[in-house]
């Protein structure tokens, strides 16, 4: 599944083989909570962005449309029209934190749906058959997810019931593939511990134990510094087999990925491309760029001159605020099409920087561009 290609210091670039695409890492996913990227559709996905890995949501595409549409048209690829590669996280994230009236057993977590208050509980063996529906090619284990800072005890917790949750999950996964079924779904465990040395050790080689295709570091950036974040990462990957995929979920800024590349990542999502392009705010080389501010009424250069994305390549500064103001739905495309253009492009750029053996000349023009 995995090719670990060539290193540079820590950082790495190797290879996804997925059923539905070869991915380059490091690599970052555009996050299709619903079966599509807010504002695009899979054209702009494959043929404008050249994305080859996305995300979906099991929360999300669980309530609604289920998993028996799934299921009718063969899981998410056909469903949404791309024809590239789908991770699917677990959705327990968003059943503590969109569910009401939600609670963790033994057994799973218990959540109330934020669409029509139903009652629904989400177990390790449950979120992976509905990412079998979703025919997910990287499927995301059931986890004990929680904020920081957090007391010892609640840390330990964690990392119990994610081990524990973990080894339900491989072993019902196992037993699909020992029937014939779900050879192309590859599933990832998820390590915790806080920012804590002690409980992040323990959570990585306890997981290392249970061979899962890849690992995710789970958990960070939930009310952390971003040193401390960092500093964990740095503990934490050389802990994770070389041989497999390291997924940091949920992250974050440019300076988050570069470091986090720096510190042996692979793969990242984040939601703050999208969301921010949304509200006005556009990532460039140079920092980032409030759009909804005046001066850009007359400006009629690019977003950013180095840019050459889809958006950079035919609209203006000035047009981009006219839109903005007012509330046109087609800034919503342009500035989400120019956001994840700058994030995938930055982290294409890095993985030719580690094959070329320049990462580290690559990392200081990144800063010394934003300085």
């Amino acid at each position: 599944m995995f090719e670990l290609l060539h290193t540079d210091g820590s950082a790495r670039a190797g290879r996804l083989n997925l059923a539905h695409s070869i991915v380059p890492t490091p690599v970052f996913m555009p996050v299709g909570t619903q079966a599509c990227v807010k504002g695009l559709d899979a054209t702009d996905l494959q043929e404008i962005l050249q994305a080859k890995l996305i995300l979906a949501n099991t929360y999300h595409t669980y309530l609604r449309p289920g998993a028996e549409i799934m299921k009718e048209f063969g899981g998410v690829h056909k469903f949404s029209g791309f024809n590239g590669s789908f991770l699917s996280d677990s959705g327990g994230f968003q059943a503590f934190s969109l569910g009401t009236n939600v609670k963790k057993t033994d057994e799973g977590v218990w959540f109330c749906s934020h669409i029509d208050g139903s009652k629904h509980l989400f177990t390790p063996e449950s979120v992976l058959d509905m990412q079998y529906a979703l025919n997910s090619d990287i499927m995301m284990v059931l986890d004990d997810l929680i904020a920081l800072p957090a007391t010892q005890q609640r840390l330990a917790q964690s990392v119990e019931t994610t081990t524990k949750w973990a080894k339900r999950s491989i072993d019902y996964h196992n037993a699909q593939k020992s029937q014939g079924k779900a050879s192309t779904n590859h599933l990832f465990g998820i390590v915790q511990g806080g920012v804590s040395e002690q409980f992040r050790s323990q959570s990585a080689l306890e997981l290392r134990e249970l061979e899962f295709d890849g690992y995710a570091l789970g958990g960070l950036a939930v009310g952390e510094s971003a040193e401390q974040m960092y500093a964990t990462i740095a503990h934490t990957a050389p802990l994770l087999p070389e041989s497999k995929p390291r997924y940091l979920m949920g992250v974050g800024t440019p300076e988050n990925i570069i470091e986090s590349i720096d510190r042996g990542v692979d793969m990242f999502d984040c939601v703050m491309p999208c969301r921010n392009a949304r509200n006005g705010t556009l990532f460039t080389h140079f920092g980032k760029l409030n759009i909804k501010n005046t001066k850009h009424k007359h400006d009629q250069s690019p977003l950013d001159p180095l840019c050459t994305c889809y958006t950079c390549a035919r609209y203006s500064r000035a047009y981009l605020h006219h839109l903005n103001k007012a509330q046109e739905l087609t800034y919503h495309r342009l500035a989400t099409l120019h956001n994840l253009s700058y994030y995938m492009t930055l982290v294409r750029g890095a993985r030719e920087a580690i094959l070329q053996d320049r990462w580290q000349s690559f990392k200081a023009e990144f800063y010394a561009k934003r300085a």
